[in-house]
Protein backbone atom coordinates (compact mmCIF):
# COMPACT_ATOMS: atom_id res chain seq x y z
CA UNK A 1 0.00 0.00 0.00
CA UNK A 2 1.15 3.53 -0.78
CA UNK A 3 -0.27 6.99 -0.17
CA UNK A 4 -1.35 6.93 -3.83
CA UNK A 5 -3.27 3.67 -3.54
CA UNK A 6 -7.00 4.18 -4.06
CA UNK A 7 -6.72 7.66 -5.54
CA UNK A 8 -8.49 8.42 -8.81
CA UNK A 9 -6.29 10.38 -11.20
CA UNK A 10 -7.22 11.80 -14.61
CA UNK A 11 -4.30 12.56 -16.94
CA UNK A 12 -4.33 14.55 -20.17
CA UNK A 13 -1.70 13.98 -22.81
CA UNK A 14 -1.60 10.40 -21.55
CA UNK A 15 -0.86 8.59 -24.84
CA UNK A 16 2.93 9.09 -24.68
CA UNK A 17 5.86 10.69 -22.88
CA UNK A 18 5.34 12.15 -19.43
CA UNK A 19 1.61 11.41 -19.45
CA UNK A 20 2.08 7.75 -20.27
CA UNK A 21 4.92 7.33 -17.75
CA UNK A 22 2.81 9.01 -15.06
CA UNK A 23 -0.17 6.79 -15.81
CA UNK A 24 1.92 3.63 -15.56
CA UNK A 25 3.65 4.66 -12.34
CA UNK A 26 0.50 5.80 -10.54
CA UNK A 27 -1.36 2.66 -11.62
CA UNK A 28 1.53 0.54 -10.30
CA UNK A 29 1.19 2.34 -6.98
CA UNK A 30 -2.52 1.59 -6.75
CA UNK A 31 -4.26 4.57 -8.33
CA UNK A 32 -7.16 4.25 -10.76
CA UNK A 33 -6.18 6.24 -13.84
CA UNK A 34 -8.43 7.89 -16.40
CA UNK A 35 -6.43 8.46 -19.56
CA UNK A 36 -7.16 11.39 -21.85
CA UNK A 37 -5.59 12.20 -25.24
CA UNK A 38 -6.52 12.56 -28.88
CA UNK A 39 -4.75 9.39 -30.06
CA UNK A 40 -7.41 6.92 -28.99
CA UNK A 41 -5.72 3.80 -30.36
CA UNK A 42 -2.64 4.40 -28.23
CA UNK A 43 -4.82 5.28 -25.24
CA UNK A 44 -6.76 2.06 -25.55
CA UNK A 45 -3.55 0.04 -25.78
CA UNK A 46 -2.12 1.75 -22.70
CA UNK A 47 -5.29 1.25 -20.69
CA UNK A 48 -5.42 -2.43 -21.64
CA UNK A 49 -1.75 -2.93 -20.74
CA UNK A 50 -2.30 -1.36 -17.32
CA UNK A 51 -5.31 -3.61 -16.73
CA UNK A 52 -3.36 -6.66 -17.88
CA UNK A 53 -0.80 -5.84 -15.19
CA UNK A 54 -3.49 -5.74 -12.54
CA UNK A 55 -4.15 -2.01 -12.53
CA UNK A 56 -7.30 0.02 -13.02
CA UNK A 57 -7.48 2.22 -16.12
CA UNK A 58 -9.99 3.56 -18.62
CA UNK A 59 -9.44 5.62 -21.75
CA UNK A 60 -11.39 8.69 -22.79
CA UNK A 61 -10.80 10.54 -26.08
CA UNK A 62 -9.84 14.08 -25.06
CA UNK A 63 -8.91 17.20 -27.00
CA UNK A 64 -8.07 19.73 -24.29
CA UNK A 65 -8.91 22.60 -26.62
CA UNK A 66 -12.55 21.50 -26.30
CA UNK A 67 -14.04 22.24 -22.86
CA UNK A 68 -16.69 19.58 -23.33
CA UNK A 69 -13.96 16.94 -23.70
CA UNK A 70 -12.53 17.85 -20.27
CA UNK A 71 -16.00 17.73 -18.78
CA UNK A 72 -16.43 14.24 -20.24
CA UNK A 73 -13.04 13.13 -18.86
CA UNK A 74 -13.95 14.27 -15.36
CA UNK A 75 -17.45 12.80 -15.63
CA UNK A 76 -16.00 9.43 -16.68
CA UNK A 77 -13.74 9.39 -13.65
CA UNK A 78 -16.62 10.06 -11.30
CA UNK A 79 -18.96 7.62 -13.07
CA UNK A 80 -16.43 4.76 -13.17
CA UNK A 81 -14.61 5.23 -9.88
CA UNK A 82 -16.91 7.39 -7.75
CA UNK A 83 -14.67 10.44 -7.42
CA UNK A 84 -11.73 12.38 -8.84
CA UNK A 85 -8.78 13.09 -6.56
CA UNK A 86 -6.20 14.49 -8.97
CA UNK A 87 -6.20 16.06 -12.42
CA UNK A 88 -2.80 15.95 -14.12
CA UNK A 89 -2.92 18.52 -16.91
CA UNK A 90 -0.05 17.37 -19.08
CA UNK A 91 -1.16 17.88 -22.70
CA UNK A 92 0.98 20.41 -24.54
CA UNK A 93 2.41 21.37 -27.90
CA UNK A 94 5.47 23.38 -28.91
CA UNK A 95 5.04 25.29 -32.16
CA UNK A 96 8.35 27.02 -31.54
CA UNK A 97 10.39 29.11 -33.93
CA UNK A 98 11.55 32.71 -34.38
CA UNK A 99 8.77 35.23 -33.90
CA UNK A 100 9.78 36.65 -37.28
CA UNK A 101 8.23 33.51 -38.82
CA UNK A 102 4.89 35.10 -37.93
CA UNK A 103 3.37 31.71 -37.25
CA UNK A 104 0.07 33.11 -36.05
CA UNK A 105 -1.64 29.75 -36.47
CA UNK A 106 1.00 28.05 -34.34
CA UNK A 107 0.77 30.74 -31.68
CA UNK A 108 -3.00 30.28 -31.52
CA UNK A 109 -2.64 26.50 -31.29
CA UNK A 110 -0.28 26.80 -28.31
CA UNK A 111 -2.66 29.19 -26.59
CA UNK A 112 -5.56 26.78 -27.20
CA UNK A 113 -3.72 23.69 -25.91
CA UNK A 114 -1.13 24.91 -23.40
CA UNK A 115 -3.19 27.70 -21.84
CA UNK A 116 -6.89 27.24 -22.54
CA UNK A 117 -6.51 23.47 -22.21
CA UNK A 118 -5.40 23.83 -18.60
CA UNK A 119 -8.20 26.30 -17.87
CA UNK A 120 -10.73 23.89 -19.36
CA UNK A 121 -9.46 21.20 -17.02
CA UNK A 122 -9.75 23.47 -14.01
CA UNK A 123 -13.29 24.46 -14.98
CA UNK A 124 -14.27 20.78 -15.23
CA UNK A 125 -12.52 19.51 -12.11
CA UNK A 126 -12.90 22.33 -9.59
CA UNK A 127 -16.66 21.88 -8.99
CA UNK A 128 -16.04 18.17 -8.32
CA UNK A 129 -13.20 18.96 -5.92
CA UNK A 130 -15.40 21.46 -4.09
CA UNK A 131 -18.24 18.94 -3.73
CA UNK A 132 -15.82 16.32 -2.41
CA UNK A 133 -14.08 18.71 -0.04
CA UNK A 134 -10.63 18.12 -1.54
CA UNK A 135 -8.74 17.74 -4.81
CA UNK A 136 -5.36 18.28 -6.44
CA UNK A 137 -4.36 19.99 -9.68
CA UNK A 138 -0.97 18.92 -11.02
CA UNK A 139 0.10 20.80 -14.14
CA UNK A 140 3.07 20.29 -16.43
CA UNK A 141 4.66 23.67 -17.12
CA UNK A 142 8.27 23.99 -18.42
CA UNK A 143 11.72 25.33 -17.65
CA UNK A 144 11.23 27.31 -20.87
CA UNK A 145 9.26 29.73 -18.76
CA UNK A 146 12.09 30.06 -16.25
CA UNK A 147 14.85 30.75 -18.78
CA UNK A 148 13.63 32.63 -21.85
CA UNK A 149 15.56 31.76 -25.01
CA UNK A 150 15.19 32.59 -28.72
CA UNK A 151 12.54 30.64 -30.70
CA UNK A 152 10.54 29.84 -27.55
CA UNK A 153 9.00 33.23 -26.73
CA UNK A 154 5.32 32.38 -27.27
CA UNK A 155 5.69 28.82 -25.96
CA UNK A 156 7.29 30.20 -22.79
CA UNK A 157 4.56 32.83 -22.55
CA UNK A 158 1.84 30.17 -22.50
CA UNK A 159 3.67 28.25 -19.80
CA UNK A 160 4.25 31.35 -17.68
CA UNK A 161 0.61 32.33 -18.03
CA UNK A 162 -0.32 28.94 -16.57
CA UNK A 163 2.21 29.36 -13.77
CA UNK A 164 0.68 32.77 -12.98
CA UNK A 165 -2.96 31.72 -12.79
CA UNK A 166 -2.09 28.60 -10.79
CA UNK A 167 -0.49 30.84 -8.17
CA UNK A 168 -3.56 33.06 -8.19
CA UNK A 169 -5.81 30.02 -7.79
CA UNK A 170 -3.63 28.75 -4.96
CA UNK A 171 -4.04 32.03 -3.08
CA UNK A 172 -7.80 31.86 -3.62
CA UNK A 173 -7.89 28.30 -2.26
CA UNK A 174 -6.37 28.41 1.20
CA UNK A 175 -9.46 26.86 2.78
CA UNK A 176 -7.79 23.44 2.62
CA UNK A 177 -9.85 22.02 -0.24
CA UNK A 178 -7.52 22.43 -3.20
CA UNK A 179 -3.83 21.71 -3.74
CA UNK A 180 -1.97 22.96 -6.81
CA UNK A 181 1.38 21.77 -8.12
CA UNK A 182 3.28 23.15 -11.11
CA UNK A 183 5.91 20.78 -12.50
CA UNK A 184 8.55 22.37 -14.75
CA UNK A 185 10.53 19.77 -16.70
CA UNK A 186 13.65 20.59 -18.67
CA UNK A 187 14.73 18.41 -21.59
CA UNK A 188 12.83 15.11 -21.42
CA UNK A 189 12.75 12.31 -23.97
CA UNK A 190 9.24 12.78 -25.33
CA UNK A 191 7.48 13.26 -28.66
CA UNK A 192 7.10 17.02 -28.13
CA UNK A 193 9.31 17.76 -31.13
CA UNK A 194 6.68 16.14 -33.38
CA UNK A 195 4.56 19.28 -32.96
CA UNK A 196 7.36 21.60 -34.15
CA UNK A 197 6.85 22.81 -37.71
CA UNK A 198 10.11 24.74 -38.12
CA UNK A 199 12.45 22.01 -39.45
CA UNK A 200 15.67 23.74 -38.36
CA UNK A 201 14.47 24.30 -34.80
CA UNK A 202 12.98 20.81 -34.62
CA UNK A 203 16.27 19.14 -35.54
CA UNK A 204 18.20 21.40 -33.18
CA UNK A 205 15.92 20.46 -30.27
CA UNK A 206 16.09 16.76 -31.18
CA UNK A 207 19.87 16.83 -31.14
CA UNK A 208 19.86 18.45 -27.72
CA UNK A 209 17.36 15.90 -26.45
CA UNK A 210 19.52 13.06 -27.76
CA UNK A 211 22.53 14.50 -25.95
CA UNK A 212 21.12 15.23 -22.50
CA UNK A 213 17.38 14.58 -22.05
CA UNK A 214 16.18 12.59 -19.05
CA UNK A 215 13.56 9.84 -19.17
CA UNK A 216 9.87 10.75 -18.73
CA UNK A 217 9.78 8.34 -15.80
CA UNK A 218 11.87 10.85 -13.83
CA UNK A 219 9.11 13.44 -14.18
CA UNK A 220 6.49 10.83 -13.33
CA UNK A 221 8.29 10.16 -10.04
CA UNK A 222 8.25 13.87 -9.23
CA UNK A 223 4.52 14.03 -9.93
CA UNK A 224 3.95 10.97 -7.73
CA UNK A 225 5.95 12.64 -4.95
CA UNK A 226 3.63 15.66 -5.00
CA UNK A 227 0.50 13.51 -5.06
CA UNK A 228 1.53 11.20 -2.24
CA UNK A 229 1.98 13.98 0.32
CA UNK A 230 -0.65 14.28 3.07
CA UNK A 231 -3.46 16.58 2.04
CA UNK A 232 -2.28 19.31 4.42
CA UNK A 233 1.06 19.43 2.56
CA UNK A 234 1.21 21.20 -0.79
CA UNK A 235 4.20 20.90 -3.13
CA UNK A 236 3.65 24.10 -5.06
CA UNK A 237 6.52 24.01 -7.56
CA UNK A 238 8.88 21.33 -8.81
CA UNK A 239 11.67 21.96 -11.30
CA UNK A 240 13.19 18.80 -12.75
CA UNK A 241 15.84 18.79 -15.48
CA UNK A 242 19.02 17.03 -16.57
CA UNK A 243 21.95 17.74 -14.28
CA UNK A 244 23.93 18.96 -17.31
CA UNK A 245 21.24 21.29 -18.69
CA UNK A 246 22.38 24.91 -18.71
Amino acid sequence: MTAISGKVVAITGASSGIGEATARLLAERGAAVVLGARRTERLDELAQDIRDRGGRAIACATDVARPEDLERLVDRAVAEFGRLDVLVSNAGIAKIGPMADLDVEGWSAMIDVNLRGVLHGIAAALPVFRRQGRGHLVTTVSTSGLKIVPTQAVYAATKNAVRTFLEGLRQESTDGVLRTTAVSPGFVRTELTDSMDNAHVREQIRRTMDELAIAPEAVARAIAFAIEQPHDVEIGEITIRPTVQG
